[in-house]
């Protein structure tokens, strides 16, 4: 059974709300953060990424970062930039991408059903960045950033989701990026109710995006109900905030790599390397070709990419002999493979296949040699990250929402970086606030 709480929010003023709404905190760096919030003293991005405020010699993680956040969140509420709902709440977010929707409930989860799995991960958590996120909940007494979430659909609750579409918005704005973005609230307790007893018939939900946060959340739970033995459950600081979207809804894109150098290699060498494991192809396109992204990227599973030497090449899994008319999913068939939902997934086979073996890098997570672009960044990005500071990029398939969930239905992690999902949720369309400001 999965549990949705109404809350009362912070939420921007209605003629503010584009201004303020914003990427999340982890998909720029400080400089980035900076150029985004430049010139617009509205943007959260003050609030998830105070650092923009203060000198630049000063740690992204000192202790003075934190006080910033607390500072400016106080400051936007006393401000007006933020309001108060007068009652508990909980709300419709759609975003609009390219014509495509994304529709989800924000609203608050259970900090217990996140700890005893019935929200079920994928991923493994960095410590660092772990307590990042957790002093910037002890700091701000809220829940400054929205998980995203996924669930198997159900009838009754994509019909709730329809209903809800055709009333008045809260919000209705384009963001810079061209997306836009739609809020209803909901403050009627029977259709409030109507939402709780339809999450009640889930028996899971699943962190899409978000791992760090929802790990901080635990993390400050824990720490005040260590501070309060009593505790009875309803505290807010046992709840946080995400934003809920069924998993029909969800736009996964490819999560690529790129790496500093070919481990010795020299670009024949590395070629008759991949050569071993993977069929090779040289894509015949101009370098100016507008075209590249129908062009190169993969079309799907177990195809890849490969930029190196200013050439784009398409890998296959090498199928020799009676398997050669195959693809390498009727090969594991006929060889009565049964792959488990990690050894299945594209990334855990570069990974396995080249990755490792060629270029020498056995913990992609740690190893400084290798990095990752979301696909949002286009095969035009990876070349621009080879011409840059890299020697070779690695274009993949996006990993199925399905396959994300086989991995988290059997309690596995997945490989780091293996989704990127877009659009993000924008930050500051609403904050759950474990103390409230006076």
């Amino acid at each position: 059974m999965a549990t949705i709480k109404p809350f009362r929010a912070l939420r921007p003023k209605e003629e503010l709300a584009d201004k303020i709404a914003a990427l999340p905190y982890d998909v720029m760096n400080r400089e980035e953060a900076k150029a985004m919030a430049k010139d617009n003293p509205y943007s959260f991005l003050h609030i998830d990424r105070a650092e923009i405020d203060l000198p630049d010699e000063i740690d992204i993680y000192d202790e003075k970062v934190y006080e910033k956040s607390r500072e400016n969140l106080v400051d936007f509420f006393k401000k007006g930039y933020l309001v108060r709902e007068d009652e508990k709440s909980i709300y419709i977010y759609r975003e609009i991408m390219d014509g495509r929707e994304q529709t989800g409930i924000l609203a608050c989860v259970s900090v217990d059903e996140s700890m005893d799995g019935t929200i079920k991960k994928h991923e493994f958590t960095k410590p660092d960045k772990e307590e990042d996120r957790t002093k910037n909940i002890r700091y701000c007494k809220a829940n400054t950033g929205t998980i995203l979430l996924t669930f198997k659909n159900t009838d009754r609750i994509r019909e709730n989701l329809k209903r809800q579409k055709e009333n008045r918005p809260l919000f209705d704005f384009t963001s810079d990026d061209n997306v836009r973005h739609t809020v209803w609230k909901i403050d009627d307790k029977e259709e409030i109710n109507e939402f709780v007893d339809a999450f009640k018939e889930l028996k899971h939900l699943y962190v899409a995006d978000g791992h760090h946060r929802s790990a901080a959340a635990e993390n400050y739970a824990k720490e005040r109900r260590k501070e309060n033995p009593n505790f009875d459950g309803t505290e807010e600081f046992n709840f946080y905030t995400a934003m809920i979207a069924p998993d029909e809804e969800l736009y996964v894109m490819d999560y690529n790599r790129v790496v500093k150098d070919l481990n010795g290699l020299d670009e024949d060498e590395f070629l008759e390397a991949v050569r071993q494991n993977f069929d090779v192809e040289l894509i015949e396109t101009c370098k100016d070709d507008l075209d590249i992204e129908k062009i190169v990227k993969p079309t799907k599973k177990r195809e890849y990419a490969m930029y190196v030497g200013e050439r784009w090449y398409r890998l296959n899994e090498k199928l020799g002999g009676e398997y050669q008319n195959t693809n390498a999913q009727e090969k594991d068939n006929i060889e009565g493979r049964k792959l488990n939902p990690v050894d299945d997934l594209d990334v855990s086979l570069l990974n396995e296949k080249l990755i490792e073996p060629i270029l020498g890098i056995t913990n992609p997570k740690a190893d400084l040699r290798i990095d990752f672009v979301g696909g949002i960044r286009g095969m035009k990005g990876l070349e621009e990250r080879v011409k840059d500071d890299m020697k070779v990029a690695f274009a993949l398939y996006p990993t199925p929402i399905e396959d994300l969930m086989k991995v988290a239905d059997d309690n596995m992690i997945m490989p780091a970086k293996s989704t990127w999902f877009e659009p993000k949720v924008r930050c500051g369309i609403v904050v759950h606030e474990i103390e409230e400001i006076e």
